[in-house]
């Protein structure tokens, strides 16, 4: 397979898995969007979703979250771990909104990397997810399916987005970040991995994976 055709199997394969895809998140609006992202920093959405509705009935907003010390705010979504940075991180980015922004989540990486506990990712999902503007997200399961897949060098991150911002066309992104998150956790896995379930690893992926996988499994 030339790379344009392992780069057409992969997209064809997500959407036929994932012809509607489910957002992570649970969210009505940016401004619930961002502070959810925030949240899952080291934590599993269904951890974040199990906290974000006792925090956004308190509040949803920025204006009533200022209204909350940053104590009460850690105390509620304490499960779901990092507390002390997070509290301070939606309070201090909450302030912000409404002095800079007229309460609006900015539309841009700019202004929203210069909000505090608001990294690339967090951004780039905030503008893909809120805004339907183009972006490439890359967490752990991107970053480790772009390695097995031979896409990328995994070498880091921001390699990984280039490479993938490069080899898929721009009006998918959106889409396929969270298609191959998806995917990720479903079919290929960090642990208890089966490559017979993971087509596209199978079809496509790094001979020097694929061979390290079956010397486990033998031994």
């Amino acid at each position: 397979m030339t790379k344009e055709q392992k780069i057409e199997f992969v997209i064809t394969t997500l959407k036929e898995l994932y012809p509607t895809i489910p957002v992570p998140l649970d969210h009505k609006d940016p401004y619930t969007l961002l502070i959810a992202v925030l949240m899952s920093a080291q934590s599993t959405d269904v951890r974040v979703n199990q906290i974000t509705p006792l925090l956004f009935e308190k509040a949803d907003n920025p204006y009533d979250m200022v209204k909350l010390t940053v104590e009460e705010i850690r105390e509620i979504i304490k499960p779901v771990g990092l507390s002390p940075m997070k509290s301070k991180g939606i309070h201090g980015l909450s302030k912000i909104l409404i002095e800079k922004h007229n309460g609006e989540v900015p539309q841009n990486f700019e202004d929203l990397e210069e909000l505090p506990a608001v990294g690339h990712k967090t951004a780039g999902v905030v503008l893909s997810q809120a805004f339907g503007i183009p972006a490439f997200p890359v967490d752990t399961h991107i970053h480790r399916l772009m390695y097995r897949w031979n896409l990328s060098n995994g070498k880091s991150v921001a390699q990984t987005e280039k490479d993938a911002k490069r080899l898929f066309p721009m009006e998918l992104w959106n889409d396929l970040h969270l298609q191959i998150i998806w995917y990720g956790r479903e079919y290929s896995p960090a642990r208890g991995w089966d490559l017979d379930k993971d087509i596209i690893t199978k079809t496509i992926g790094r001979k020097s994976v694929i061979n390290d996988y079956y010397k486990t499994k033998k031994s």
